[in-house]
């Protein structure tokens, strides 16, 4: 076994499999720059390695491994970071797309087991996967409308292909799915129970694999047999969530007066209404985009999102602040109502700051 490890990403090798822990379980194992180019420089020396046949990543949660896959990006320090105007901000969400893509585009298996929270840039280290893992335990989303952000770390592009449009309720709502309904979402591929992953681990770094698609064999035969997963008003959701806008879906649930629709017109309105108009934009605008593209247009976005407006005005500071700097969870949306969002502005989200050639990520195919 060779290991090398930092703080917050341990990297081991047993026998030919590569093994990654995301180690900061106080956070949640929120990715930190630091943590995002550990591993994209870990990936990439793994994947010219012909001795590495397959590699496997995990969270380490706050009393032992698995647990806690990953909440996201460390958002505190985005907040930070805009405030004082420092450049590592847009060097993280660029690094962080470039991570995605490598994982979406890895020539060998790589395996995430999802348990517990899997939010934000924990999507983004694992909707690439070959095979996603989910357990009981899972709680996964996309939250970004919250903190006045967008799905990104290539959101438009997975969301938009799940099905029929929960795409566009997962990325307007930021509702949390569990283990079995990720399945039902295709935001996952298998199911494994939580108190089996020690063993099932052990069994990974102890076994002399000759093949990568043996590994991922292996994982597989380990998949429990679900029955199909409840979704709760599911035919609703396509109906509402399929509507060509923000406000014709907002005005169909609030004179709907059954549970789901009055719960989910709550739950709309106290997301940031200028990025539910970005973010109905973004989904659509991705399912006619390949991944690369579809960064492409995501960092566009997050530029926006940061530098669009004064940073006194900024929605998506406005957002960090509520929830996780003053937690009065009380964000100031500019404007206050989904009725009085300027469509201009919402165009403005896909306007490129930047010529193709010149483009922080145009090396991505």
């Amino acid at each position: 076994m060779s290991e090398q490890m930092t703080n917050d990403v341990l990297t081991e090798v047993h026998g030919r499999l590569g093994c990654i822990t995301l180690n900061r379980p106080k956070a949640l194992n929120a990715l930190s720059l630091d943590m995002v180019k550990t591993l994209a420089q870990t990936l990439s020396r793994w994947q010219s390695d012909p001795e590495i046949l397959a590699v496997v990543v995990r969270g380490q949660g706050k009393e032992g491994p698995f647990g806690s896959f990953c909440a996201g990006g460390d958002i505190r320090f985005f907040h930070q970071a805009a405030v004082a105007g420092d450049s590592a901000l847009g060097d993280f969400f660029t690094e962080e797309y470039a991570l995605n893509h490598l994982i979406h585009t890895y020539s060998k298996p790589y395996i995430a087991f999802m348990d517990g929270i899997v939010m934000g840039g924990g999507m983004g280290i694992c909707q690439g996967a070959s095979l996603r893992v989910v357990t009981e335990r899972t709680k996964m989303a996309m939250p970004e409308t919250h903190i006045g952000l967008f799905p990104d770390v290539g959101g438009g592009y997975f969301l938009s292909r799940c099905p029929g449009a929960m795409g566009e309720y997962l990325g307007l709502t930021g509702h949390v799915l569990v283990g079995s309904q990720a399945l039902a979402a295709h935001l996952a591929d298998g199911f494994i129970e939580s108190g089996r992953l020690a063993n099932i681990w052990q069994t990974l770094t102890s076994t002399p694999f000759e093949t990568g698609q043996a590994v991922e064999h292996w994982v597989k035969s380990q998949f429990a047999r679900l029955e199909a997963p409840v979704f709760p008003a599911r035919s609703q959701m396509n109906a509402v969530f399929g509507k060509s806008s923000v406000l014709e879906m907002i005005q169909t649930l609030e004179a709907s007066s059954d549970e789901w629709s009055q719960a989910t017109a709550k739950v709309l309105r106290h997301r940031s209404p200028l990025m539910l108009h970005v973010v109905l934009a973004q989904i659509r605008r991705a399912r006619q985009m390949g991944l690369a593209n579809d960064l492409r247009m995501e960092r566009d976005m997050v530029h926006h999102c940061f530098n669009l407006r004064p940073i006194s005005e900024c929605e998506t500071v406005e957002g960090i602040r509520a929830l996780a700097i003053d937690k009065d969870h009380t964000p100031n949306w500019k404007p206050e109502k989904i009725e009085d969002v300027s469509m201009d502005e919402v165009q403005a989200f896909f306007v490129s700051p930047w010529s193709a050639q010149d483009h922080p990520l145009a090396k991505l195919s």
